[in-house]
């Protein structure tokens, strides 16, 4: 279908491919996955014709239609969120205009070649007007909208009334609508909640039979949708057979075998090159010494790429808490409306937080966990009921709001170093490392960071204190799988008490001993680990 056949690219002076190759094939489902700046974007970019390759040949089927999700979803303006999205599908409503022109056409009295070349023409059409979902169009622009968490009475809203994350999910569903034969998705997941992601995951596996080939940085997400994983690094491109986890099991044991090779390959060349040298001066072993010397001019070299380094970071030790951290009590909030009326979020929240408790805080979009998250915090005040901090609580929140209070003329590091001056260099260095600050990026000035990077740097500042209650929303967002992997055992080893919301079920999985559900405005509260709390609320689901 798309064939990308011994590609060279670089971007200044820094090599990306050289002489790589691979395939979308029709149905296949791949994950692209490589450290940043390693080209992944730039294959995508490729595909679709906004860059050209150094060398190289790259081919597509003909008619194949593409449909490619990128970051940057441009302006939207003037426009209902209905109508953006199918403002994406203008060539299919252009064919069915087409084919009622025809239908009206076929009506009129006609030779039997006019009528004969009319209907060929009719079912070359309606052929392609079905493949892409044209009878359904309408119907299925509102289904993907809804599973992306829009209600219906925002389909009529204008898109300058939604946010940026929300911009992004209309973009999405603009994608998708189309219904393309390769879908390139770079990082769908971003801008979604945990009931969108779930919805997508589902859409992809059920609802759309064409080719995907999509970065993502949830893991559960990648394993359950791929089959084949495409690594960029090292300057080229490599497959691997079977999802994420397999990759990663996959990519150790070749590397293991290239070790073993490596090692042997340079055995053999320590011999040869000793034998050359010992009797080099020797007339009588000249052809033999030549025989050698040509025998290494052809030998092809095993490279070893480097290997990624594991990064790790530790929390500072936090001063001990008392072993209640935080009782809610009948906890309630209503945010006040323009014209003065109230609108309730949750009421009646009752419940006790101890030390040292790893809790996640679900509930469906709008259901108010950031809500809770900012009252326990103290960034805002409940409406109804109490809430009580135990002994000795120091508490450290991180929102997607805490990049306002950072400095936009201070460095990366230096921002980081403002937040612990008495750790060493390594140690910052370390952490800056882990979220994905390597090399001079430590050195960019924030001011000229992305709304991602930004987000970075206040989570690390955020980590580095000695604080014992953490209150984290969404703190898995513009962070790649390995960064994520750092704060989770980081998070695990952790000595404190951590409350956070996040769509990540890996990261959740792997580290909630606690699970509060907002439902309706009413809380219940989940002894168990998340799977515990899945099992246990699918049960209750089949049971009503």
């Amino acid at each position: 279908m798309i064939h990308l056949t011994n590609i060279s690219k670089q971007h200044g002076t820094r090599v990306l491919f050289r002489d790589a190759s691979l395939q979308i094939l029709p149905g296949s489902r791949t994950g692209l996955v490589g450290p940043n700046g390693a080209g992944k974007t730039t294959i995508f970019r490729l595909i679709v014709g906004e860059e050209e390759a150094d060398r190289g040949e790259i081919s597509c089927a003909k008619k194949t239609v593409i449909g490619y999700f990128s970051q940057d979803v441009g302006e939207m303006a003037c426009r209902s969120v209905l109508a953006e999205v199918m403002s994406a599908a203008g060539e299919i409503v252009a064919m069915g205009q087409q084919m009622r022109a025809m239908e009206a056409q076929m009506a009129e009295p006609l030779s039997d070649d006019e009528m004969a070349e009319l209907l060929e023409r009719y079912g070359d059409i309606v052929e392609v007007f079905e493949h892409r979902g044209g009878y359904d169009l309408d119907a299925r622009a509102k289904a993907v909208l809804s599973g992306l968490g829009f209600a219906p009475e925002d389909f009529d809203r204008p898109v300058e009334h939604f946010s940026g994350g929300w911009k992004m999910r209309i973009a999405l569903a603009r994608i998708l609508t189309i219904n393309p034969d390769v879908l390139l998705l770079d990082e769908p997941t971003n801008h979604l909640d945990l009931e969108s992601i779930v919805w997508l995951e589902e859409w992809l596996a059920s609802d759309f039979n064409g080719a995907l080939l999509m970065t993502c940085h949830d893991r559960d997400f990648m394993n359950r949708i791929v089959t084949r994983i495409i690594e960029v690094a090292n300057r080229g491109i490599t497959t691997y057979s079977g999802n994420y986890d397999f990759y990663l099991q996959e990519r150790e044991i070749r590397r293991d075998q290239l070790l073993a090779s490596y090692r042997r390959q340079q055995e053999m060349l320590a011999k040869e090159e000793e034998f050359i040298a010992r009797f080099a001066a020797r007339a009588s072993h000249a052809a033999q010494v030549q025989s050698r010397v040509k025998k290494l001019e052809k030998i092809e070299r095993i490279e070893v790429p480097p290997e990624q380094r594991s990064i790790r970071f530790a929390f500072p030790t936090p001063p001990r808490s008392g072993d209640d951290v935080l009782h809610l009590h009948e906890l309630g909030k209503a945010w006040r409306l323009p014209d003065g009326g109230e609108r309730p979020v949750f009421s009646g929240l009752t419940g006790t937080i101890r030390r040292q408790q790893k809790i996640a805080v679900v509930g469906v979009n709008g259901a108010g966990k950031s809500t809770l998250l900012k009252i326990i915090s103290g960034s805002t005040e409940p409406t109804g009921g109490s809430l009580s901090l135990g002994a000795n609580v120091t508490c450290g929140y991180f929102s997607q709001h805490a990049m306002d209070g950072l400095q936009p003329r201070q460095t990366v590091f230096e921002a980081i170093q403002e937040a612990a001056p008495l750790e060493n260099i390594g140690v910052l260095r370390n952490l800056c490392a882990a979220f994905l600050f390597r090399g001079d990026a430590i050195d960019k000035r924030v001011g000229r960071l992305s709304g991602g990077e930004k987000s970075r740097v206040a989570l690390a500042r955020l980590l580095i204190q000695p604080l014992n209650l953490l209150v984290l929303d969404e703190p898995t967002n513009h962070l790649d799988i390995q960064s994520r992997e750092v704060l989770l055992e980081a998070l695990r080893k952790y000595d404190g008490t951590v409350i956070l919301v996040s769509h990540d079920r890996h990261f959740l999985r792997h580290l909630v001993d606690r699970v509060f559900e907002i439902d309706h405005g009413a809380l219940r509260i989940y002894d168990g680990h998340y799977d515990d709390y899945q099992r246990t609320s699918r049960q209750t689901a089949a049971t009503h």
